[in-house]
């Protein structure tokens, strides 16, 4: 027997913000994957692997640590992926009823893909920053990656729960 409630199964197209949202997530994403492709040969063996919260070099490892960035990345994706596709297996307030079902899951389903979008963007420009620090084009993006990464992260958790809040 299971413990999560029976929610009706809705059929929502995806909405034209979720294909804006997707495009540039992936763009991103790919985008950083070639980037470190055509490097790959003239990066030196020690690039950037971890960065303290104002943006410095704090360790430097292998090249091969790029790979970890590209991996994590399709993985987060793949996940959020199926967590987006399943909005009735999400998490809702007690006003939750069938006759609401519709608006709950798309707000919800758009909370999902945007986080998964922005997160394929950091880790995008994470790479990126490596990949440029260790071929001496860049300082960095310094101290704004970290506030900027965690704002771009909870204003649409904010904006969502505004947005459900105002479900009837």
């Amino acid at each position: 027997m299971s413990n999560f409630p029976k929610r009706p199964k809705i059929k929502i197209p995806k909405t034209m913000s979720e294909w804006i949202w997707d495009i540039i997530g992936y763009s991103f994403y790919l985008g950083s994957l070639i980037f470190l492709i055509f490097n790959w040969n003239e990066l030196p063996e020690e690039v950037p692997a971890h960065f303290n919260a104002l943006g410095e070099v704090d360790r430097w490892g292998s090249k091969m640590e790029l790979i970890i960035l590209p991996l994590i990345g399709v993985f987060l994706a793949c996940f959020m992926q199926v967590i987006e596709k399943f909005p009735e297996s999400h998490n809702y307030p007690e006003r939750f009823r069938e006759d609401n079902a519709k608006e709950f899951y798309l707000v919800s389903r758009k909370l999902v893909n945007q986080l998964k979008n922005i997160s394929l963007i950091i880790f995008a420009l994470i790479a990126i920053e490596s990949i440029s620090i260790a071929l001496g084009k860049s300082n960095g993006f310094g101290v704004w990656l970290l506030p900027i990464a965690i704002f771009s992260a909870l204003i649409p958790i904010v904006l969502g729960i505004m947005k459900q809040r105002k479900i009837k």
